[in-house]
Parts: structure tokens; sequence; C-alpha cells
């Protein structure tokens, strides 16, 4: 009789695969080559959705910034290039924050924004 010699790795890594799979549905969470798919599947789409989110940050900032804009009769561009030639160094998360939050500080700075840019 041939000597397993891999029984307890193999297991401790077959478990932690299953225990990534918790939650799956069928074959998916008990059986080991599909529950194997399934991670990788997962973990490929959690790498690609770190990156995307970051991306969709940014243009839920640009939106909300635009509708805060327009109600003080800018464009965003306008307002963003109004603020650059101002020299304000404001970045678009805490320009959507002041805008959501804080109307009157934004319309501060989108007067400012409208006095460089005329």
């Amino acid at each position: 009789m041939p000597r397993a010699k891999t029984v307890v790795p193999g297991r401790a890594r077959r478990r932690k695969t299953l225990k990534a799979a918790k939650g799956n549905i069928g074959g998916r969470r008990k059986l080991i080559k599909t529950a194997i798919q399934t991670v990788q599947r997962a973990g490929q789409f959690a790498y690609e959705h770190r990156r995307l989110r970051k991306r969709d940050f940014r243009r839920l900032w640009i939106v909300r910034i635009n509708a805060a804009a327009r109600i003080n009769g800018l464009s965003y561009s306008t307002l963003i290039a109004g603020l650059k030639r101002a020299h304000i160094d404001v970045n678009r998360k805490l320009l959507a924050d002041l805008a959501v939050r804080d109307a009157a500080a934004f319309a501060k700075l989108a007067e400012v924004a409208k006095s460089v840019a005329a």
C-alpha cells in the first residue's frame, strides 16, 4: 500500500476552499472541483471590482459636483477650470461631499470659480 504523503495539507487546502465557497448553492459549495472553480471566479471578480470601484466613485462624485454646479449657474467644466485658475486645490471627493452636505460652502467656491472664469 503506497504511503499517503499529503493527507493533512491536502485536507486543509480543500477545507479552506470549501469554507471560501460557503453561501453557494448545491455542488458549488459541496463538491471540491466546482467549489474551486467558484472560488477562483469569485476571486477574479473581486480583483476586477476593486479597481472598478475607484472609477465608479469618481463618476459619482463628478455627477454630484455637476448637479450642484448647475444649481449655482455653472457647468462642471467651468467650475473645475475656475477653481484651478484660482489655485484652489480641492479634490473631487471633497467637492462632492460639500455639494451634498454643505451647499453654502459649495456656493462660495462656485462664486470664486465664476469670478475667475469670467
